[in-house]
């Protein structure tokens, strides 16, 4: 007889099931990306622009963050600044998108 160890007795199919989708949250996950890649512009000490150093501020802004951080990077709108920091890689673009999803969870 073959073993096979990730088969299991369970009735549940893959359709009863969904893929677990990495759980997000604005403390774990968002404000470490925000904290390293919007510091100084967005942020209290030394930022110019407005402030997304907050749950509050960052959750009331998410449309507007996903639009800007996936834009083309030669856009005008493009964020980070191109000269400023680098670019958020898609992995990083869709973490905030899922925490939009997941209805952005503190």
């Amino acid at each position: 007889m073959i073993a096979l160890p990730f088969c299991s007795t369970s009735k549940k199919t893959v359709s009863d099931k969904k893929m677990a989708e990495p759980k997000v949250s604005y403390v774990t996950d968002i404000a470490p990306i925000m904290e390293e890649r919007c510091t100084p512009c967005h942020f209290p000490n030394g930022g110019k622009k407005k402030f997304l150093d907050t749950y509050s501020a960052v959750s009331e802004n998410i449309d507007d963050i996903i639009y800007r951080i996936d834009l083309p990077i030669d856009s005008s709108k493009f964020m980070p600044f191109k000269s400023k920091k680098e670019p958020l890689s898609d992995s990083l673009v869709q973490v905030f998108k899922m925490w939009k999803a997941q209805k952005m969870p503190n």
